[in-house]
């Protein structure tokens, strides 16, 4: 008891000591907070829908669109998650999406599908009837602009993004392949990287050749607002390992060798916020682009949920998972501008 009570002394005294010399105690930093949490699926939605989803996306009446394999068919959910019909259908009239890559839906309802199997991106109505195709080599992503404008990604070219009018033609490019990456792979036949777009016309591309997950956002004119990096070595095997120990269905796995990347991103509808993910982990992004939090996923019996598409809504965020499905989750709380702060 009594050497207990000198060791109480001693650090009381050291911590004086360290308040009148201006020291500060170690503390949990912001990063070691946020990798210990969790995130779990409250349900599994659209439950036909199992491999291969690509792509979920939304409109203004709250219809869903889903594309996934075998990527020849988006099918269309209404708000209660019942099914009630695809595209192409019969007011397509014969046309046909040969390989989907991506999907976009635009404030008018108008679906916007990037048909690498036909290198064309081909726009639908509402009603399924096809309004355009127009010819562009290797679209691997797209995202429906103001105005009736639309972005497209593909296979390497001179330029990241390519903007196209409403009667499908090409009225500018921007963005250069950072050098280290052109460099390294200028003769593979590969994108490097794709693009995701919000509600108020912002596009962000994602790298793929990147040692770092990085994403840059530009607005439709090739303005870049900002450029965000995420340390690879936060995601490497052995950063997964020590952080991550909690899930019982994985403990004594043996991680696989492969480069971290961002395989998703969400933003969210009223703030800008992004949500990103790298495996099973959900990265939150500030409006600005400043990291703010990290969440693991997985459903309520463990099983991992490492995301291929995000949907994020007013309340919640539907995270799809390849070969699980889609999975609801709830939002968590948004910062505020104190605790963001802090």
């Amino acid at each position: 008891m009594f050497h207990r009570i000198q060791i109480g002394v001693c650090l009381l005294i050291l911590v004086a000591v360290a308040a009148a010399a201006g020291w500060s105690l170690p503390r949990a930093t912001a990063q070691d907070q946020e990798f210990s949490r969790e995130l779990l699926a409250r349900a599994r939605v659209f439950p036909e829908i199992g491999p291969g989803v690509v792509a979920i996306k939304s409109d203004s009446t709250g219809r869903y669109y889903v594309l996934a394999a075998p990527a020849n068919a988006i099918a269309i959910y209404q708000v209660d998650g019942k099914r009630i019909g695809q595209i192409p259908n019969a007011n397509s009239h014969g046309a046909k999406i040969i390989y989907a890559q991506d999907i976009d839906v635009d404030s008018g309802g108008r679906l916007f599908v990037a048909d690498r199997g036909a290198n064309a991106v081909k726009i639908f109505g509402r009603d399924g009837s096809l309004e355009a195709t127009i010819p562009v080599m290797g679209p691997m992503s797209v995202v429906a602009l103001p105005g009736g404008e639309f972005a497209v990604a593909g296979l390497r070219g001179a330029q990241l993004v390519n903007i196209f009018d409403a009667q499908g033609k090409l009225v500018r490019g921007f963005g250069e392949i950072p050098g280290a990456a052109a460099g390294e792979s200028r003769n593979k036949p590969l994108s490097p990287g794709r693009i995701y777009g919000d509600f108020v016309g912002h596009i962000y591309f994602v790298f793929s050749d990147l040692p770092d997950p990085t994403l840059r956002r530009y607005d439709r004119f090739g303005y870049a607002s900002y450029e965000a990096s995420l340390p690879a070595s936060d995601f490497t095997p052995q950063a997964e390992a020590k952080r991550w120990t909690t899930i019982t269905i994985e403990q004594g796995a043996t991680p696989a060798e492969t480069k971290p990347e961002i395989r998703a991103l969400g933003a969210d509808p009223i703030t800008q916020e992004l949500w990103i993910a790298l495996g099973d982990e959900l990265v939150h992004f500030d409006k600005d682009g400043n990291r703010r939090a990290a969440y693991r996923t997985s459903t309520k019996d463990g099983a991992r949920i490492e995301a291929s598409a995000i949907l994020v809504e007013r309340d919640r965020i539907l995270i799809a998972a390849d070969p699980l499905g889609i999975f609801d989750f709830v939002l968590p709380e948004r910062q505020s501008p104190a605790s963001s702060q802090q």
